[in-house]
């Protein structure tokens, strides 16, 4: 008797109390900070969670079939990287965490974009995408060889290709980068773009510093045309001279204002060098006459790449102002003579170096820029024994440091850097970031969890390996891949993302 009277007083309160009727959550993320930089919100709330998407925001209880206790902390929209180029078992472990539930290959791109992701098949731990890559298609187009991505191994096309393999085992390949396009080869590129857009491809990425020599002005202008045709963005790593010459900033803003093309500027700070302020007082004059220009900033004061760029082929100690002893091979962190860096260039032409040339204060004026986003550029990540820049700590230095040790930004705006401006720039041609980079119902439930007195980047420049300190939490698509501060080995719920989706 008694069992039956419980059970209908337990229905009648349900029936009575919404928090209660409310029992079917997955799971519950009770009494956070939670922060939503689109809407303004920040207070604390409870957050139910169900089929991948954030179901209820309430100040009152609620009921899950699990709750999780995160009071104390901030419960923010999960962090977005528009700017990785890692994606690898290891890459995303580091990424994730550091809050990372987005990471998507922009400027360099992929290509053919629907062959993006050979290293996650076996699951992906985090939302991943890319561009459409503009330097991959003239590989294929120059060379014969198709690298979807620059972490793939090559697959050569008839014989052109297997000449190039020939004569790059003799170190005499005469480089996509350097080479001009003919007529028929201009429109074979011009056919690619659009067959990579169609694949989904989210913009055009586009490395043009690495193929300065090769791009002239009528191929890059058919780049900008074909953009402004399909309504998406090329993300462009611009052409660079002189440590602060504008004239690649120039090039690409020109080229906007007369095709209407839609432009993003990769890592401000390594372009701009000394002369950030210029660079970025022509961003805001092109944002002022109503062109769709946005930039971003890598908070790190070293570049890294291979040593056989097309950039260490120019005089580039007049153009980075340093010299050999500024510049480190990354698997061992040794310094570089001018013998040393003749025989690697020779030998290991796709050896990773990092080349220290940046103000740490050039990181702390970019940063409070209006509209500026806050990328990783991570490189690739293969194993631990191979070094790269520390760049894995990029949005837990952004608010770590940026924002509670040096107080240049307040958390919402910090949080809207790594989030919702991200998702912002991707809305208006990919529709599936509309519910993303924000905390709201409806929304899709990739939530970083962190604690806003600890949270800050470990890794450095002779230690990479480092995991973030401070990020509790990490939910994709509703599953946790990090639970109090440990990855979860099994947990792979990342979904590709295009302009499909």
């Amino acid at each position: 008797m008694w069992g039956n009277y419980l059970r209908t007083l337990l229905l009648c309160l349900m029936l009575t109390d919404p928090a209660m009727a409310e029992v079917n959550y997955t799971y519950v993320l009770a009494g956070g900070r939670v922060i939503d930089p689109e809407t303004g919100l920040d207070a604390i709330r409870n957050i139910g969670v169900k089929d991948g998407v954030i179901s209820k925001i309430s100040d009152a209880p609620l009921q899950g079939i699990e709750t999780i206790d995160v009071s104390s902390l901030v419960v923010s929209p999960g962090f977005i990287d528009i700017h990785s180029h890692t994606p690898t078992p290891l890459g995303q472990k580091y990424q994730v965490l550091d809050g990372v539930t987005t990471a998507l290959e922009l400027e360099a791109g992929a290509f053919p974009v629907d062959q993006y992701g050979y290293h996650l098949q076996a699951g992906s731990r985090l939302n991943y995408g890319a561009s459409a890559a503009y330097g991959n298609m003239r590989n294929e187009v120059m060379h014969g060889v198709r690298q979807p991505h620059l972490t793939d191994p090559p697959q050569l096309l008839g014989p052109m290709g297997w000449w190039w393999s020939i004569k790059s085992r003799f170190g005499q390949v005469t480089t996509a980068n350097t080479k001009v396009a003919e007529d028929d080869e201009r429109n074979r590129l011009r056919a690619l773009i659009h067959e990579g857009l169609d694949q989904g491809g989210l913009g055009i990425g586009l490395p043009l510093d690495y193929y300065s020599e090769g791009i002239d002005h009528d191929e890059l202008r058919t780049i900008f045309t074909v953009a402004s045709e399909r309504s998406v963005p090329i993300f462009v790593h611009i052409r660079r001279g002189v440590n602060g010459d504008p004239t690649g900033l120039f090039e690409v803003l020109a080229l906007t204002r007369e095709t209407g093309a839609s432009l993003h500027i990769c890592h401000i700070t390594h372009n701009a060098m000394v002369n950030l302020e210029l660079f970025l007082a022509e961003i805001r004059k092109a944002q002022s006459e109503g062109l769709d220009v946005t930039t971003e900033l890598l908070p790190y004061t070293a570049g890294s790449t291979s040593i056989g760029a097309a950039v260490f082929g120019r005089d580039w100690r007049t153009i980075f102002n340093i010299d050999y002893g500024d510049v480190e091979w990354a698997a061992t962190g040794e310094r570089f003579t001018k013998e040393k860096w003749e025989d690697y260039r020779q030998r290991y032409p796709g050896g990773q170096v990092v080349h220290h040339y940046l103000s740490e204060s050039w990181n702390r004026r970019a940063v409070i820029e209006p509209g500026l986003m806050v990328v990783s550029d991570l490189l690739p990540m293969f194993t631990e024994e191979n070094k790269v820049a520390p760049h894995n700590g990029t949005f837990a230095k952004t608010l770590g440091r940026y924002y509670r040790q040096e107080g240049l930004l307040d958390l919402n705006t910090a949080i809207k850097k790594i989030t919702l401006l991200q998702a912002q720039r991707l809305e208006k041609f990919a529709p599936a970031f509309r519910k993303k980079g924000r905390l709201q119902e409806g929304a899709d439930a990739d939530l970083t969890i962190f604690d806003p007195l600890t949270i800050i980047d470990r890794a450095t420049y002779k230690n990479p390996y480092q995991p973030s300190k401070g990020i509790h939490h990490v939910i994709v698509n509703g599953s946790f891949v990090v639970r109090n501060a440990e990855l979860i080995e099994d947990a792979f719920p990342g979904k590709r993302l295009s302009t499909h989706d």
